[in-house]
């Protein structure tokens, strides 16, 4: 075997960082206990699904139609109405945050509704924007609906020459646990592949056996393998403890094949083994290296890949910067293998783009680690 890549010596090298995880408790801690705690944390605690929103109802008009409307959203599954009463009354409890809206129905509304009209008010907290325009649009929903009910019942429905069908194709019921487990994984492998790799090399500094690797005939491309190996292992095992948990205990679907999941997991710790060799070879300390991991890696997937917030509602110079997140390639690939199945036309360029990040981080990690390793 050539002097550059002895085979024996690779094993040697490869059995001793092995031995150096299995003896660093805080490696396993990192590999699969936080990320079945993330995993439960973005599987129950985190919820973007628009469940019953607590109102409350204003009815100033003793009306049969008031009355008849007032019924309507106290049946309606979008809200869940807590209290009513006098608008001056209701709102400290809009104030205080113990219910989202307000529905005021003014008096005179039931001669309004005689005549085919009617209107009413939506008082919302606009601190929270997201449940004032869902309440605001669901108000209107459920007034429309009651509108056309009250119509046909009067024998005044028009017909309505368009009709329109929704329907929601791999989300059917737009849970948005089937988009945030799958991101979470990435969230998972970043963490694993990035921050455990930033610590390899500079613990050796810091530890002084890095000296002791250097009189030995060991090779670059040895010395980057037997760094890079373990923790691909690593993370390909803690990738799939999560796959197997978001489907039997989250429910997620797995429409893809394991084959696709697993080259596309493979694809992206290229990138994120490259990263953590470089941070950890320019650094050369532990501590150091991990904050430049979180910050480098572990914020940009959190925040710029598109896991919880859209790319395309961020503003335009953002938008340009996702591109030079390499999760931002990684995410829609995983949720399309989990909720859609194999789609290599979208597979194929993410893929691509990850493995060039991948060369551009370890031909980085190399040069630095040359003018260390002489």
């Amino acid at each position: 075997m050539s002097d550059l890549f002895n085979a024996r010596r690779f094993g040697a090298m490869l059995v001793k960082e092995s031995l150096q995880i299995v003896r660093d408790p805080s490696t396993f801690l990192i590999a699969f206990v936080l990320p079945v705690l993330l995993l439960f944390l973005y599987g129950y605690g985190v919820n973007l699904d628009t469940a019953q929103s607590r109102i409350a109802i204003s009815n100033q008009d003793n009306s049969a139609a008031a009355q008849s409307l007032a019924g309507a959203f106290q049946s309606s599954r979008f809200f869940e109405v807590v209290t009513t009463g006098a608008v001056s009354r209701l709102s400290p409890e809009l104030v205080a945050g113990r219910i989202r809206g307000i529905v005021v129905i003014p008096d005179g509304f039931g001669r309004q509704a005689a005549q085919g009209g009617g209107d009413i008010q939506v008082l919302t907290d606009g601190s929270s924007p997201n449940s004032a325009s869902f309440i605001g649009g669901y108000a209107e929903g459920v007034r429309a609906t009651w509108a056309a009910a009250r119509a046909s019942d009067h024998g005044a429905a028009k017909p309505v020459p368009i009709q329109t069908d929704a329907r929601y194709w791999f989300n059917p019921e737009l849970k948005s646990r089937y988009n945030l487990v799958p991101g979470s994984i990435a969230v998972v492998m970043t963490m694993v592949g990035t921050l455990l790799t930033a610590l390899v090399i500079a613990r050796e500094w810091e530890r002084g056996t890095l000296e002791s690797i250097m009189a030995t005939p060991v090779g670059m491309a040895e010395f980057i393998a037997t760094k890079v190996v373990p923790y691909f292992l690593l993370a390909l095992c803690s990738m799939t403890l999560c796959t197997v948990l978001a489907i039997t205990v989250f429910g997620v679907p797995f429409r893809g094949s394991p084959f696709a999941l697993f080259v596309i997991a493979t694809a992206f710790l290229f990138p994120a083994l490259g990263q953590g060799l470089f941070i950890s070879a320019v650094t050369k300390n532990q501590f150091v290296a991990s904050q430049v991991a979180l910050l480098s890696a572990f914020l940009p997937t959190m925040l710029l890949s598109g896991f919880l917030f859209e790319i395309s509602s961020m503003p335009k110079p953002i938008q340009a910067i996702t591109y030079l997140v390499p999760s931002r390639y990684l995410i829609p690939q995983l949720q399309t293998v989990f909720i859609a199945g194999d789609d290599w036309r979208l597979f194929a360029p993410n893929i691509a783009a990850l493995i060039g990040f991948g060369l551009l981080f370890f031909i980085l990690a190399v040069r630095a680690t040359k003018r260390r390793i002489a």
